[in-house]
Order: structure tokens, then C-alpha cells, then sequence
């Protein structure tokens, strides 16, 4: 973190109070209103007791509240973030037995925030990549830290079937198992009654699969799926829950999975032997059903989880309907806790949601466009196995390791023929992904979010071709593209 070359003068007692305010009050009690009570931190959390919340008349959709005495110019875009926590003070705060929630910077609903994890920080929102078994494709354990990965996901119907639970938790639980240094999700296995429909039997008691490998079948329950997941030893569990396919024409199959998914989230919780060192979030289910999400919301919020999870969605169905349902959960959902929105990874998506509150998100595409010779850049999607890349010295994309040493020519020729190639570009793509996220925390950060989302949507979209429902979406984040 840089540091001012002279001891920072003081804030001035006599700046009005509209500019710099006590942290224990909100932007509301400067202009005359009263103070939300969400809005109070602890103040000897950090060990410092003078903090205080900055406000802009002309920003006054950005919130942060730094240390006393840090000047305006503090670099809040500087490369290391965990070197926030000794000036940035939580604007909301949750702590549960296994996992601590503090939000320190937004923008309308945007948030910038720290999540505590037993195996470390997170810094959200955050793009968190998919590890089916226990790797991603290609990469050791070591390549993925370095690609800046902090929370990595794995699956439970896939690992409870290779190698097992039991086998997992005698070689030390999953960490020790991949030689993972940090934070792991556990996909219950919901997942796959859409990917696998047609080997799967879904019933109250749960749901029975046929294996894809050799035929055999397993029948996962809410309990079997949360002693899997309590072998596996991940930082995050995800209950069991009925996904029904967001592109179902058949409201009474919502209906059914929703009801469903909330009789067996209190099977889960019943069933979770690990709170102490294991988060279970509930997922809110619905379909595009307005209605039934809200009584999803409504149920879920009961059960007082650490976390949720906004599922069904990222299926193929209209994006006007899909940040809808978004925006809706966000709406509802605890300020004070974290919001996972399942299966995104397009960073036109990230940067929506994000823009609409949420803050974990994964999907499965990065690692796999990799294999078929996509890398992600700020250009858009470099598609390198077409020969238009045939002796090409450009440089990849110089925010990424890969990128820096290597050039488009010869990632063309790999990616045509060699295995190495998919490594480099899934190397490449992760790390630009983790980039890219720490980017939009910084604009969080420092109150220019909405220029961040125009700069992207500039580049992703040149001739300014932006599609209807992002840019309806943005308006209703408060961002206008014009």
C-alpha cells in the first residue's frame, strides 16, 4: 500500500458535516434524516476508534468509512487488498461460528466486502472457479493460488462417486486431499438433476442418479449429501435442493421444487454435524415465478443461515426475466450477508450482478472455453485456433502472467495441437477473471463503479450495440450507458 511521503494532516473539525461524518452515523443522518442502525460497525474490531465515513454531495450513491487522519488521495486502487483492513471500517457487519461477513464500501447496491472464511480471507464480490473433482482441468493446486484464486469450488455427487466421502476425509478432508491452501464450495449435487435429467429420479426422499461412469446408482438425500459434504471438509456447503430448469414451461414442477427445496433445507440443517467449522447456505428457488420467489425469500430468511444462494437461474432463459429475479433476491435478502448467484461467469454478467448486490459467483466457462482455444481479454473473446492468429507477435493480454509472456502466434499453434495450450489459457483466463473482479471491488472502492461499468461496456460493446436488458438492468443499479 503506498504511503504519503508526509504524516497526513487531520480531517478539519470545521469541514462541514455533509463532506465527513462519525462512522456511527449514515449518509441520511448527514443531510438531516436519522441513522440506520445496519449501518453501524464495532469500532475496536480493528484496534482504532476514529473512523470516519466519507460522503460526496455529488457522489452520494458511494459509501466508505476509512480510518481518521487518511487523506482524500489514499490509493485505494493499490495492488494489495488486504492491506484495506487496517483503514476500512465495516459499514455492516454478520459473524457466524465458521464465517464473518463485513461490508466495507458501496455503490447503490453494489458492495465491496470482506468474507472470513476458516481458511482465510475472500475479498468480494468474487468469481470463484469450478474444481469438479477436486482440480480444474489441467492445473495443479500451486497454478491456481498463483493465478490469485482465494475460493475455488467442488462438487459432491462427483466426488461422493470418485473417489468417495469417506475416502476424502481419511486422507485429511479435501484441503489436504488437493493440497489447497485456501477456501473450498461444495456444490450439493442439485446441480446435476439438470445436467444429468435423464439419469436422475427425483423423489421427496431425494434424488437417484445413474452414474454417467458405470451405471451405478446412488441415491442422494439432503442427509447423504450433507455427510458427503462434512467428509469433504469445505469452508461452504450448499444444501440440497430440487432444480427445476429455468426454461420449464410447467409452473406446477416450480411450484413442487420450490416447497420442495424448503423441506429439505430443514433436513439439511437437521443433518449438518460441522456448523462450527462448516457454513451451510440455503438456496432460494422459484423459477421466474415473482411469487413463488418471494416465498422462497421469505422461508429461506427464516432459517437464519450464514449465507445464500440465489439458484434456478443462468439456464438459457430471457435475461430481462433473469436480472429480474436477480435484482429481486437481492432486494430481499440480509444487507449483513453474502450472496451467491449460481453458475455466472460471463463478465457482462458479472458486472450486472454485481452492480445488483451479489457477491460469489462461479460458473464452469472459463476453464472449459479454455480447452477449445478461447482466451477471455478486455478485447473480448480471442477465439485462437483460427488461422487469423497464425504468426501473430502480439502479446496475449499483459494483465495476466500468461499473457505477458506469451503471444497470440504461438498460443495459436498450441492451442491447435498440444495440451499445453489449454493449460496456459485456462491459467490465463482464471487469473484474468480475478483481475477483472478485483477491478470492479477497487471502482467499489473509491465511488467509481459507474464509470467502470461504461469503460467495459465500451470495449466489450465498440459500436456501442449494448443489449437492451443490461442496459435496462444498469438503470435499474442506478448506472445510465449514455
Amino acid at each position: 500500500m503506498k504511503r504519503p511521503s508526509s504524516p497526513p494532516a487531520l480531517p478539519d473539525p470545521k469541514r462541514p458535516k455533509s463532506d465527513v461524518f462519525p462512522a456511527g452515523s449514515s449518509n441520511k443522518e448527514a443531510k438531516g434524516g436519522t441513522s440506520d442502525p445496519m449501518e453501524r460497525g464495532s469500532d475496536g474490531d480493528f484496534g482504532f476508534r476514529d473512523y470516519m465515513r466519507r460522503y460526496d454531495p455529488k457522489n452520494p450513491n458511494h459509501e466508505v468509512c476509512v480510518k481518521a487522519g487518511i487523506p482524500e488521495g489514499w490509493d485505494r486502487n493499490q495492488q494489495d487488498e488486504d492491506a484495506l483492513n487496517l483503514i476500512l471500517k465495516p459499514l455492516t457487519e454478520h459473524k457466524s461460528p465458521a464465517l464473518g461477513f463485513q461490508v466495507t464500501a458501496r455503490w447503490n447496491g453494489a458492495r465491496a466486502s470482506r468474507l472470513t472464511l476458516p481458511h482465510g480471507l475472500v475479498h468480494t464480490p468474487v468469481f470463484m472457479p469450478v474444481g469438479t473433482q477436486g482440480t480444474i482441468k489441467g492445473l495443479t493446486s500451486e497454478q491456481i493460488q498463483n493465478c490469485g484464486c482465494r475460493l475455488i469450488l467442488s462438487n459432491t455427487y462427483h466426488l461422493g462417486n470418485r473417489p468417495g466421502g469417506e475416502v476424502v476425509e481419511k486422507m485429511g478432508g479435501i484441503h489436504t486431499f488437493m493440497n489447497w491452501k485456501g477456501n473450498l464450495l461444495t456444490d450439493s449435487g442439485g446441480f446435476q438433476m439438470v445436467s444429468l435429467l435423464k439419469l436422475a429420479k427425483i423423489t421427496e426422499q431425494g434424488v437417484l442418479f445413474q452414474s454417467p461412469v458405470n451405471g451405478s446408482e446412488m441415491l442422494l438425500t439432503p442427509e447423504k449429501s450433507m455427510e458427503i459434504q462434512n467428509q469433504i471438509g469445505a469452508d461452504i456447503m450448499m444444501a440440497l435442493d430440487d432444480v427445476c430448469p429455468s426454461t420449464c414451461g410447467d409452473i406446477k414442477r416450480f411450484e413442487e421444487a420450490t416447497h420442495r427445496t424448503l423441506r429439505w433445507i430443514d433436513r439439511c440443517i437437521k443433518a449438518h454435524k460441522k456448523p462450527h467449522i462448516q457454513n451451510l447456505y440455503g438456496i432460494v428457488q422459484g423459477g421466474l415465478d415473482a411469487k413463488l420467489r418471494e416465498f422462497c425469500l421469505d422461508e429461506m430468511i427464516k432459517r437464519d443461515l450464514p449465507g445464500y444462494a440465489i439458484g434456478g437461474l443462468a439456464g438459457g432463459e430471457d435475461k430481462a426475466l433473469f436480472w429480474r429475479v436477480v435484482k429481486q433476491c437481492c432486494d430481499r435478502l440480509p444487507q449483513h450477508k453474502p450472496r451467491y448467484l449460481m453458475g455466472v461467469g460471463y463478465t457482462l454478467d458479472l458486472v450486472v450482478c454485481s452492480a445488483l448486490g451479489c457477491d460469489q459467483f462461479d460458473c464452469v466457462y472459463p476453464a472449459r472455453t479454455a480447452r477449445f482455444g478461447t482466451a477471455m481479454t478486455r478485447e473480448g473473446q480471442l477465439k485462437l485456433r483460427k488461422k487469423k492468429y497464425k504468426g501473430d507477435t502480439r502479446l496475449l493480454d499483459t494483465s495476466t502472467a500468461v499473457g505477458r509472456k506469451f503471444t497470440r502466434g504461438y498460443l495459436h499453434e498450441l492451442a491447435t495441437r498440444e495440451a499445453t495450450g489449454s493449460q496456459l489459457l485456462t491459467m490465463h483466463n482464471i487469473e484474468f477473471l480475478q483481475n477483472f473482479m478485483k477491478d470492479l471491488r477497487s471502482s467499489i472502492r473509491n465511488g467509481t463503479f459507474p464509470n467502470f461499468v461504461r469503460e467495459y461496456m465500451k470495449e466489450e460493446f465498440p459500436s456501442g450495440d449494448y443489449p437492451n436488458w443490461a442496459v435496462e438492468a444498469l438503470r435499474a443499479a442506478g448506472i445510465s450507458l449514455t
